[in-house]
């Protein structure tokens, strides 16, 4: 009991190192926008980072990209199995990492490694309505929002961050917003509105 008491004194003598950040990400049309990718930065990147980790897969599945977005850690391996019945050609232009996947079939798969963060569209050389998103991070602290436009980030250093919030619709380069923020020990709420083409 003692022992116990002690350890809550001491609990309670420091502030946490670790918040919370909620971000509710609200459409053009004033509407919860879900699928925004919600992005953290903090100056401990080195000591936060993520590691490659994985699987991390987009299919090619119903002439479409599964899952439409990804979100991965810089040196992730992505994989790109075929699963139609058609072949496919997948590529991107994007400077964070450009690649071509000539023509492969049904159940074979490909490879890439993302070496480089930023975004990185997708698309088929072969299927044009096709168009998918792959977003490499630096920082373990990346979501998507939810159904009803909510994104939360769990034990986010206290301090200064940079809060990104990513999505097609935003009209900026990468098509992504940024602000600084201050990370309390109570955390940190913000709202981001999207403004249309």
């Amino acid at each position: 009991m003692r022992f116990t008491g002690a350890a809550a004194a001491l609990a309670c003598a420091f502030p946490a190192f670790a918040a919370t950040v909620s971000v509710d990400v609200i459409g053009a049309d004033g509407k919860p926008l879900a699928g925004a990718v919600v992005i953290v930065d903090t100056p401990r990147k080195s000591a936060g980072a993520m590691k490659p980790g994985g699987p991390y897969e987009m299919a090619q599945q119903n002439i479409a990209f599964v899952p439409h977005v990804l979100i991965v850690p810089v040196g992730a391996t992505v994989s790109f199995p075929n699963r139609d019945k058609v072949r496919h050609h997948v590529y991107s232009f994007s400077k964070a990492r450009k690649f071509d996947l000539k023509l492969y079939g049904k159940d074979e798969t490909r490879s890439v490694v993302f070496d480089k963060p930023g975004v990185v569209a997708l698309g088929c050389n072969i299927h044009d309505a096709m168009n998918g998103s792959i977003i490499v991070v630096e920082t373990p602290y990346a979501v998507q929002s939810d159904a009803k436009g909510h994104a939360t980030i769990a034990d986010v250093p206290v301090g200064g961050a940079t809060i990104r919030v990513w999505h097609p619709s935003i009209r900026a380069p990468d098509n992504m917003l940024s602000q600084s923020a201050t990370v309390t020990a109570t955390g940190y709420t913000t709202t981001y509105t999207i403004r249309g083409r």
